[in-house]
Formats: structure tokens, sequence, C-alpha cells
């Protein structure tokens, strides 16, 4: 008989070392970000204690000052050209001074360090207003903790000999409620060349359905840019979503005559108008849009682990393919 359980525990090892070694390396890591990781950060993230996390009021200090202690705990180095991850800057805003910063944090790649992929999401909201906090865990706190969770996953394979090729900014912009201010400042003066720079990808609010979208379908989101610079971004962002996630990817708003503008709307812009390639995830618009009532008790935690890990795949492929894509134009 214990010849027997021996046999049968031996046969299960050697099937589940098979089907282990089946799971692709991103699958390995990307099945890392899960749900419950992703509510206990935002529902710190999108606290009262953020203050809505309003450009250079003491909110917004303290997420800066939590997101470099995200990094520093977890090993991951700041960038260069910061203070301690912080790209500081002076912002006017309303003919006011403000001193504020990017969080800046990166992951060196292992055979070409110098070719670069930015994830970037807007670490601040829009305060406090008529005495209600705005703590806008869609917008963006839901974009800020999934990088968060895609910088952890990225350390995982970094820790087990399998980081990526080419090297990873996490890029936290400040200001962009006040007009895309931070993202606009790190490309006006990058700490990595622009040159090198091959894709931005852009988080901001992924977190909840779109009311007004007419697909029944939850299991979605909205894609925008993908292929206005690079046809092979766009092609490789399908090939990666039918090969793991596989969920709906929808381009609604990516056509050039939307009236709602998104594409001009967010921090992909400051560097799609730089010519690099762009791609920015989203879940469209609510009616908590820039309200009190934007709260973390309505975020659909599972759709937006779904959603980071499209997006943790899609920067892994950009950093381990053989070569860098290319421009529509070359």
């Amino acid at each position: 008989m214990k010849t027997i359980k021996t046999l049968l525990f031996c046969v299960f090892l050697l099937t589940a070392n098979l089907f282990y070694a089946q799971k692709t390396d991103s699958e390995t890591y990307f099945s890392t970000i899960e749900s419950e990781d992703l509510r206990q950060l935002l529902y710190v993230y999108a606290s009262d204690y953020f203050q809505g996390r309003e450009t250079g009021a003491l909110g917004q200090k303290r997420a800066v000052d939590f997101l470099r202690e995200f990094y520093k705990s977890r090993g991951i180095k700041a960038a260069k050209g910061t203070e301690d991850y912080f790209q500081k800057m002076f912002l006017t805003i309303n003919k006011k001074e403000v001193a504020t910063e990017n969080v800046v944090a990166i992951i060196e790649g292992a055979e070409k360090p110098d070719e670069y992929i930015v994830i970037s999401s807007h670490l601040d909201h829009i305060g406090i207003h008529d005495g209600e906090i705005n703590n806008g865990a869609d917008d963006d706190g839901s974009g800020t903790v999934s990088m968060l969770e895609i910088a952890e996953a990225f350390q995982k394979a970094v820790e087990d000999g399998k980081g990526p090729k080419r090297s990873i900014v996490f890029l936290h912009v400040t200001g962009e409620e006040k007009g895309l201010l931070g993202s606009k400042y790190y490309t006006d003066n990058p700490l990595y060349p622009l040159a090198n720079t091959i894709a931005n990808l852009n988080i901001d609010m992924v977190g909840r359905t779109d009311p007004k979208r007419e697909s029944s379908n939850p299991d979605y989101i909205y894609l925008i840019g993908s292929d206005r610079l690079s046809t092979e971004l766009h092609e490789l962002s399908e090939e990666v979503n039918k090969a793991t996630v596989n969920i709906e990817l929808d381009y609604t708003y990516n056509a050039h005559d939307d009236p709602n503008r998104f594409y001009f709307r967010s921090d992909h812009y400051n560097f799609g108008k730089n010519n690099i390639p762009v791609i920015f995830y989203f879940n469209g618009t609510h009616a908590d849009y820039h309200k009190p009532t934007d709260t973390v008790e309505k975020i659909e935690f599972d759709l937006m682990k779904t959603r980071t890990q499209l997006i943790f795949a899609t920067a892994w492929e950009l950093a381990n393919r053989k070569n860098r894509i290319q421009l529509i134009n070359k």
C-alpha cells in the first residue's frame, strides 16, 4: 500500500510540474496580481487620509510618500535623476506657483537596459470641494494601485532571475487634473531619452463599468490610441489579449472624431505627441466621475484584476520581444 501511495504521489508531482512548465513566464507572474491585493491597496490610497490628493496639497504629499514607501519596501529602485523617487517641479496652477512631484521607479532591463517601456497613471485627484473629500477611487486610484501590482509582479520575476530584457519605468504623474501637467513636465524633462522610449501604457480609470455602454458584457476595456502611431503595437496588444485574459477590447472612443476627445484627455497624450506609441486603458466615465461618490465600495475588483493582468502581459511582451516595435512611418 505504501509503495502505491508513493507511486501515486510521484505521478501527481510529475503532472503538476508538466502543467506548470506549460505556463508562460508572463502567465506565471501576472497570476500574482490578485483582486484582494488591489482591494487592500485601494482602500488605503482612496481613503480620507489623502484628502482627495489635490496637486500640491497635504493629501497629495501623503500620497507620494505612500508610493515611494511601496517601491522601497519591494526593493524597486528609484529612477535616475530623481530625489529619492521624486521628480520635483513647480507648476503654475490658477496663477499660483505650486510645488509638487512625479514619483518614478524603474526595473532595469537585463539585456537592453537603455530601451524603456513607460507605464503611467496619475497620482492626483481633485481634492476637497464644498467641505467634501473627493477620494477618486476609480479616477485614478484604480490606475495607481494597478501600477503598483504590475511593478510588484515584475519585481517577482526579477527575483526569480526572469526579469524583463528592456527597462520598465513606473511613472506616477502629478497635475493630471490641472491639465496633464506632470506628464508634460516629464516629457519636457525626461529622466530617460524619449528616443529610446518605445511605448507608453497609460492607466486611467480601470475599476468600474460604463453605464452608457451598449454591450452587456462587463469583461471589457476601452483601448484608445493603440493604432495611431504603431500598427505593431496594436497587433501585439490584440495578440496578447487573445493569448491571455481574452477580454473584449472596445475601440468605441478610439475614433479620430470621437466627440469626447478622450485621446487628448489623459497623460498618454504627452507621449503620443512626442511620437511615442501609446495605449490608453480606460473603463469609461460614470455618474460618480469627479464627485465624492467615486468610492472604493463601487470598484469591481475582479474586472480590475483582469484588466491589470492584461496590461502586465502587454508590457511583458513589449519588454521581452526580440525587436522594438516600429512606428507606422518607418
